[in-house]
């Protein structure tokens, strides 16, 4: 048996032995990794040597050969070993013979919620795992919901369930109705994450509390945001969903009970959640406010991202210039209905707010919009539909239900929005 290094999936160097799928140990550098196998294949050679020797008594001359033979290929191992080390102290970038990378589809998929309210529902396909981030905007957005999931969801189990924060345009949907049975208890879910801390008081809170601890004696396992970026309990603030996708619960000190910060707004409990594969990395921070994304940045190693779901749906109150100079996206998603004024009467503030614009605009013009408000009979209607951000043979695409008219080119965009100068 022999040793050799290799690059394992969190960018660490394993030494591996023949025929093993998981490291014997892995080494922040390669020159330490090579050193480590080096002596590895010094102790295997020392072992065959004895070995040798015990059944060669009468062929001397046959050892001698084959000890100068096992010398010389350790003397080989070292130089190697010293010449790689001399490479990393000369330059940091520096690097051994390429590793390939793994090349996994994945998919966030922003959906309409089949009404004039806004809210979010964001369905990932990573590999062959399926997760859930929220369940909006109204309890019959379940059937909404449930039809587009049964497209891609074959196996009845999701594998991740995240619910960012108690506001009902987030986590209704998991509850349901009658006739439109919740999510979560229309599907297995194998580990479910949530907010944790909340000041919620609401019956649609109660209602979504219930079935989740009914999930956890059937089995699922549940963490709060904190208990991963803790590390309690059993958790992990990394999940590695493949060999080369993985999702981080970012640190967000306001859904931490024991923190010394405090809040009452129940957006800033959100659960921010960050993807990476292959260099490139997907930003979902719920409907976290300006506070809350300065202590996430303060808190966190943002880097920047070739896609953002835009904070509160497009809010004037998020997506702040804090956190987009920072993250500095390409592609930024919002989930929302279009000139609601669900929440404001003010035009400038209705979701996607003329600030949310003027900020954004500063990194990117490809701004896509779930859904619009309406004349018609259910008061509203796609704008770009259910988004598909899509990762698919090294290339990153936008494909849309309705259409994929960037923001900026809609007519309500023309006739309620000032159209900043970097979109001119």
């Amino acid at each position: 048996m022999r040793y050799y290094v290799k690059k394992t999936t969190t960018g660490r160097y394993g030494v591996y032995k023949d025929g093993a799928t998981k490291p014997s140990k892995s080494f922040a550098n390669q020159s330490e990794a090579d050193a480590y196998c080096a002596k590895a294949n010094f102790k295997e050679d020392k072992q065959t040597i004895a070995t040798i020797s015990k059944h060669s008594k009468n062929h001397k001359f046959l050892f001698l050969i084959i000890l100068i033979i096992l010398i010389a290929v350790t003397i080989g191992g070292i130089y190697l070993f010293y010449k790689n080390h001399d490479q990393d102290s000369s330059s940091s970038s520096s690097t051994s013979t390429p590793t390939a990378l793994i090349d996994e589809d994945l998919e966030f998929h922003f959906l309409q919620l089949g009404n004039k309210f806004s809210g979010d529902s964001i369905f990932i396909k990573a590999g062959d795992k399926d997760i859930l981030i929220d369940a909006g905007s109204r309890k019959g957005s379940a059937s909404t919901i449930k039809t587009y999931l049964d497209k891609y969801v074959t196996d009845g189990k999701l594998e991740f369930v995240i619910a960012t924060h108690a506001h009902q345009d987030h986590i209704s949907g998991f509850v349901g109705t009658e006739k439109a049975p919740g999510i979560l208890k229309s599907y297995e879910v194998e580990t479910l994450i949530d907010f944790g801390n909340t000041v919620a008081t609401s019956t649609i809170y109660s209602d979504y509390v219930a079935l989740r601890d009914s999930l956890i004696e059937a089995g699922t396992n549940y963490y709060s945001q904190s208990d991963c970026f803790n590390h309690l309990n059993g958790a992990t603030d990394t999940f590695n969903l493949t060999e080369s996708i993985s999702m981080k619960i970012l640190k967000n000190v306001y859904g931490d009970p024991d923190s010394e910060y405090k809040t009452k707004n129940e957006n800033n409990f959100s659960v921010c959640t960050l993807f990476s594969q292959n260099g490139n990395n997907y930003l979902l921070t719920g409907d976290l406010e300006e506070d809350g994304e300065e202590l996430l940045v303060a808190n966190n190693e943002l880097p920047r991202v070739k896609l953002f779901k835009a904070g509160h749906h497009g809010s004037y109150t998020a997506s702040s210039e804090n956190l987009l100079n920072v993250i500095q996206p390409e592609i930024v998603t919002v989930c929302c209905c279009a000139g609601s004024d669900e929440y404001t009467s003010v035009d400038a503030n209705m979701f996607p707010s003329q600030a949310f614009i003027d900020r954004i605009c500063k990194w990117t013009d490809k701004v896509y919009v779930t859904s619009i408000v309406s004349n018609n009979a259910d008061g509203f209607e796609a704008l770009n539909g259910d988004i598909v951000v899509a990762y698919k043979n090294q290339t990153i695409s936008v494909t849309c239900s309705n259409n994929d008219t960037l923001l900026k080119d809609t007519k309500w965009f023309k006739d309620h929005r000032t159209c900043p100068k970097e979109w001119a």
